[in-house]
């Protein structure tokens, strides 16, 4: 028995500020994958629809969900029968409060749910308020049901952050990221640490291109349970990879490594200590 789906990753360098330009071209993207193949699961970098440095702009650039972003990629989302994952600024009622989130689109156009950044980093606390929780979404892909998990950006250095995705029953991990270029040794070496110390696939989508204060690394990748490298766009340059995997890979893997059989919880006390 197999689950194959097939999955791209957009390595995209949205212009700061313009939402509308960037959500076109977004649409292009989904457009020029969706017509070279049938693909399952399409995965954007953090903040697509703004750009990274927009400072005290944000919270002008912040959507409700759903709202305008989601509604115009569910269009396209139901057009190609495929998911979408990508990243934008979200509001809730009080507006002056705004997140760095992940939005998961279904098949039928539908807003299956959204995750806020738990591990700000730098200047991204002045603007945003952390996430407080990890959520899975269960999702019917073309070959069959999948656990989906959203991550954004710096919460790949936190260990804690895949491993609570796996323990409630991820299978699949798309990280929508803005990736700095020197800091792309530690991307590489955590997405394969994430993937194959938790029996999971990693979906890593890293948005390349400059900002005024920022050069972003691309070196988007898609990453096995065991460490298997699917696809990787290691030019750090705008355009898209696709690869096909088995989500049945991650039960197997599982159970030859006992990786999560294995735990020993009650040794792990410090780990929830705050520093």
């Amino acid at each position: 028995m197999t689950r194959e789906i097939t999955v791209a990753l957009v390595q995209m360098i949205p212009t700061i500020g313009e939402t509308e330009t960037n959500l076109r071209r977004m649409n292009d993207f989904v457009d020029r994958i969706c017509q070279e193949q049938p693909v399952d699961l399409i995965v954007f970098p953090e903040l697509a629809t703004t750009g990274y440095e927009c400072g005290p702009r944000f919270t002008e650039l912040a959507e409700y969900v759903p709202g305008h972003s989601v509604n115009m990629l569910s269009k396209r989302a139901k057009d190609y029968s495929v998911h979408i994952a990508f990243g934008m600024v979200l509001k809730e009622r009080v507006e002056s409060i705004i997140y760095n989130a992940a939005v998961l689109i279904g098949p039928e156009g539908e807003y299956i749910g959204s995750y806020r950044k738990v591990h700000l980093k730098g200047e991204e606390k002045l603007a945003f308020r952390n996430g407080y929780r990890f959520q899975v979404w269960d999702v019917e892909f073309r070959e069959g049901p999948g656990r989906v998990g959203l991550l954004v950006g710096w919460d790949l250095a936190f260990p804690e952050a895949v491993r609570s995705l796996v323990l409630d029953g991820a299978e699949i991990i798309a990280m929508c990221a803005n990736w700095e270029l020197d800091e792309n040794p530690q991307w590489r070496a955590y997405n394969v640490a994430r993937a194959c110390e938790n029996g999971v696939y990693i979906a890593a989508a890293n948005r390349a291109g400059e900002e005024p204060s920022y050069v972003f690394c691309g070196d988007s990748m898609l990453v096995g349970p065991n460490a298997e490298l699917y696809t990787n766009l290691e030019d750090p340059q705008e355009g898209y990879a696709i690869a096909t995997i088995d989500l049945d890979d991650v039960r197997r893997a599982r159970e030859a490594s006992q990786i999560l059989q294995c735990r020993q919880p009650a040794t792990y006390r410090n780990v929830v200590k705050k520093y």
